[in-house]
């Protein structure tokens, strides 16, 4: 298995590291030579990759992949290996034999609360989110044209080791904002890892949502980090009078419940299913912080 990480970030370093040992070898790409040497002390053959221009050094390692994940975000002008003037996928990687595309649980929109499943209507209300539904769709057409399994990742609100309530706690920017109602699903990016590694080793396409077992109030979180931690939690803070980005309004405009029941049932078992094991883990083992 020859690994190609378009995105090598918080998640594609956690799925590097999963596929590693089993890999004949990974490449992950960034945008900072910063990051890339990060990337190398890993063990990954790390390239830079700006979403624009395909290097010699890229372009061998696309020549050789068997396994891709695609973690890049598509931007205004669409995913970077899908618009209409880039060389075709199926020519730059002829041996690939599995895909994925890490999308979000974004594309769904809002739900008032309700639950949803991956057969459940889109309405994306964010541009970054409507991006994210054409470039879903754009990966399974090619799967469909090149017959090629390609699964599509919907990813809830991801946290782990380096970025988690603790962290926030620690640095000051942690808050509590009550919005009546309100839940999010959040995923641990080792789960993310995990599902990657399980859905490749059977060669599974198709939608997933990968999220843990329980929406919950972000406000719970923050508590339940506090307590753990030993300190004051931050005041609550109502949604209404709170000082927030367009974006993070946007962000608590959207409701919903979403399930994993379908990766479930795939076989895969989530090793951290809800946020008070999986923050109780991070802190007895004294892994928050990175």
């Amino acid at each position: 298995m020859d690994v190609l990480i378009l995105g090598a970030g918080f998640s594609g370093a956690a799925i590097a590291r999963r596929l590693l040992p089993a890999a004949a070898s990974v490449t992950g790409t960034t945008r900072s030579a910063e990051r890339q040497k990060a990337l190398a002390d890993m063990g990954l053959e790390a390239l830079i990759y700006d979403g624009e221009t395909i290097s010699a050094e890229l372009r061998a390692a696309m020549q050789r992949v068997t396994h891709l994940v695609q973690s890049i975000a598509p931007g205004k002008a669409g995913d970077p290996l899908m618009r209409p003037d880039r060389p075709d996928v199926a020519s730059l990687m002829p041996n690939l034999r599995w895909a994925a595309y890490l999308s979000t649980v974004g594309v769904y929109g809002d739900h008032k609360g309700a639950w949803v499943t991956e057969d459940a209507p889109l309405d994306p209300v964010s541009d970054r989110s409507k991006e994210r539904v054409q470039a879903e769709q754009a990966w399974l057409e090619l799967g469909q044209a090149a017959d090629i399994p390609v699964a599509v990742l919907r990813l809830s609100g991801i946290y782990g080791p380096g970025r988690n309530g603790f962290c926030n706690l620690a640095n000051g920017t942690a808050r509590r904002l009550v919005k009546p109602g309100q839940v999010f699903n959040r995923i641990r990016v080792e789960d993310i890892a995990g599902s990657v590694a399980f859905l490749s080793e059977s060669g599974t396409g198709g939608i997933f949502n990968v999220t843990d077992d329980e929406p919950a109030p972000p406000q719970d979180v923050v508590l339940e980090a506090a307590r753990l931690m030993g300190v004051t939690p931050p005041p609550e803070i109502p949604f209404e009078t709170a000082e927030l980005s367009p974006m993070a309004r946007t962000f608590y405009g959207e409701n919903k419940r979403v399930s994993n029941a379908k990766l479930r049932a795939a076989g895969y078992t989530f090793l951290h299913p809800e946020y008070r094991q999986s923050l109780r883990q991070m802190w007895n083992d004294d892994c928050w912080k990175s």
